[in-house]
Order: C-alpha cells, then structure tokens, then sequence
C-alpha cells in the first residue's frame, strides 16, 4: 500500500465519527416525526414551518424527498465504513465534513422543536455553507468508481439540493411570522416570484461549481415543483408564483444538462483531435 492508501488509526476515528454523526441526525429525524415523542415539524413553531406557511412553502408531499436523503446518508455511512474505504484519500477529505452536515441536519430538528424561528434561520444557513463546502472538497477531488459517485457524490447533492430550497422557505418563514410589517402580505407574490429568480441563479451557480452535477438541480426542481403545486391547490394560493416556479424547476434542470452535454461534446472533440 501507498502512504495515501494505507489504513491509519485516526481513519477508523473517521468512519466511527460518521456513523455517530448519521446515528444522531435518524434519531433527531424520528424525533422531529413525532415518533420518539417529538412534536411534528409541521406543527412546532405555531405552525411557521407548515406546508401553508408562506407563499414559498412547498406542498407537504414534497418533504418525503428527506426519506430518500436519509436513505442515501444510510447507505454512504454502510459503504464509507468498509475497510476498503477505510484509507480512502477522497473519505479522509470529505468524511468529517459528511459528518457536520448529518449533525446540523440532526441540530435543525431539535432547534426547531426548542427553540426559535431566528436559530432554525442560523443553523439552516450553517448546514447549507457546510454542504458548499463539502461539494467543493468532492469537485476537487473527482470520483475514481461508480460506487463513489453513487454512495458520496449523489448523497451530498440531494443534501445541497433540497436544503438550498429549504433555505429560502426557512428564511421566508421567519420573516414571516417575525419580522416582515402585517403590510408584506400584500407584496408577497412579488417578492415570492423575485426570490425563486434568486434560487434559479443560485441553482445555475451551483451547477457551473460542481461542473454540471446533476443531483443537487433534481432536489431543488423538486422543491420548485412541489412550492408551484402547493400554490395552485392549497392556501395561500398564488397562480403567478406556481407557474414561476414550475418554468424555475425546468430550467434548473436543463442548465446542468447543458453543461453536461457541452463537457461531453467537447471530450468528444479532444479524443478526435
């Protein structure tokens, strides 16, 4: 073995650390479901986080994407803890990281259970900048396998994904229900409308950093569909922000593909010349 590959003792430290970050954020998760106990999320915060919050909530059913999320960390923990991993230079860089994102992800849950609107806003926008972060570690250092990309680099981008939505809809809810004057309720739609553009910049952003990643643009097309089917059919409805938000999801799919598509031809061109 080569000094990069062979197994260290703080490599085992690693892989524990993982475990225990991603054991905490699945309890955290089934307490912030109500089944350890917990008050639904739906429900804490006098309903500021619910489905019908803000005119940027997305429709309950879209909130079923964390199952495939925890599902993904699930199995990137299994697969990380592998002795084949073990001294894995790519986990060394990105395992901690991993780790503090299961960890604020698990802080959410329970902040939101006990304490305010303004810590949940806190601790949402660390988990996102701890997602930049790690994606960049991944982009920099590219996948090597098939099961790196599935089990690493797709788990972090649904992660990133769906919490750049989360993020707005987080923020939204608490301007909301603390900040924003009674008279905001009035401009809402214009305001809605002008944060999904900001989303859409972000999202294409995001795809131009992580050279065309395409899992973080599915989770936050996702979100973007499920915030236009919440405002066409429930409360509080708003036609403009469904059909803004539905052209939002299509493009921050196709931005990705493009770049995808334009690296490909270009490879193409390169292996021809």
């Amino acid at each position: 073995m080569t000094s990069s590959t062979a197994s260290r003792s703080s490599d085992l430290t690693r892989q524990i650390v993982v475990i225990s970050a991603v054991s905490f954020m699945l309890v955290a998760a089934l307490f912030g479901a109500g089944v350890l106990g917990g008050t639904p999320v739906q429900d804490v915060q006098d309903g500021a986080l619910s489905a019908t919050s803000t005119v940027l909530a997305p429709a309950a059913q879209a909130f079923s994407i964390w199952s495939v999320i925890y599902l993904f960390m699930i199995a990137y923990t299994i697969w990380q803890a592998l002795p084949s991993q073990r001294g894995s230079d790519r986990q060394r860089k990105a395992g901690y990281p991993i780790a503090l994102t299961a960890v604020l992800n698990g802080f959410w849950l329970l902040a939101a259970q006990y304490t305010t609107l303004l810590v949940t806003v806190v601790t949402i926008v660390a988990l996102l900048v701890a997602l930049g972060w790690t994606i960049r570690i991944l982009v920099l250092n590219p996948p090597r396998s098939f099961a790196e990309t599935f089990f690493t680099d797709v788990t972090v981008g649904l992660h990133l994904g769906w919490v750049t939505l989360a993020t707005v809809a987080n923020v939204t809810a608490w301007l909301t229900a603390e900040v924003a004057p009674k008279s905001w309720g009035d401009a809402a739609t214009a305001w809605g409308i002008a944060v999904i553009v900001v989303v859409v910049l972000i999202a294409a952003s995001s795809a131009i950093g992580t050279r065309g990643r395409l899992a973080p643009a599915l989770a936050s097309a996702w979100g973007l569909l499920w915030i236009g089917i919440g405002r066409f059919a429930t409360e509080p409805q708003s036609t403009p922000i469904a059909i803004v938000a539905w052209i939002a999801a299509a493009i921050v799919v196709i931005v990705p593909l493009v770049l995808w598509a334009r690296g490909r031809r270009g490879e193409l061109a390169f292996a021809r010349s």
